[in-house]
């Protein structure tokens, strides 16, 4: 499994590791990324994704995952994101021409 938030398409940086002698050694930094279910108020279901603890905090910020998504680039997304993005889209349109109409 890639090591990659699906979200923010955080992924793995890659660096030196400092010994007290000033030794570089190169080393990784991995995300801190974790398996989350939110809540879709617009598609009413439940998603799991494996995102990073700060889009955590985006999301949060943003005022949920459907706001998260809207807002979003579509090339920051992962795959499985820009198909929830498109349904959210889909479904809010469909919402509005039913108001409308």
């Amino acid at each position: 499994m890639a090591r990659r938030c699906e979200l923010t398409a955080k992924g793995p940086q890659t660096g030196h590791k400092v010994s007290h002698s000033n030794i570089k050694t190169k080393r990784r930094f991995l995300p801190n990324l974790c398996n989350v279910t939110f809540i879709s108020d617009t598609l009413g279901r439940n998603v799991r994704l494996r995102v990073s603890t700060n889009a955590l905090k985006s999301v949060d910020h943003r005022g949920g995952l459907d706001a998260f998504l809207l807002k979003a680039k579509g090339t920051e997304l992962s795959p499985r994101a820009l198909e929830l993005k498109r349904a959210i889209e889909k479904k809010k349109a469909a919402g509005a021409e039913a108001k409308a109409g």
